[in-house]
């Protein structure tokens, strides 16, 4: 039996390729919303994220918002924070 390419995705902060899952995808709808997608699914314009330390980074450099086409509010990273501490662990 063949074996499946596993899809390969880039942090957005320290631009390191790695598996899709094992990193985090972070997705903006059509409507603008900004969330963590635990599924890697949703529709909607994606950037992925390897840890909390890479989300700081990307925050400092404005990388997330280039890469979702979106100004994002600091209560929506606030909210990313947290739900990337609960990954972490």
């Amino acid at each position: 039996m063949k074996k499946r390419k596993t899809p390969l995705r880039k942090c957005v902060s320290c631009q390191e390729r790695s598996d899709k899952k094992t990193l985090l995808r972070i997705v903006r709808t059509k409507e603008g919303d900004v969330f963590l997608d635990h599924s890697g699914k949703a529709n909607g314009r994606g950037a992925y994220i390897c840890s909390l330390a890479c989300l700081e980074d990307a925050i400092k450099k404005k990388s997330l918002s280039r890469a979702l086409n979106v100004e994002i509010p600091d209560e929506v990273y606030d909210k990313l924070r947290e739900e990337l501490k609960k990954y972490e662990k």
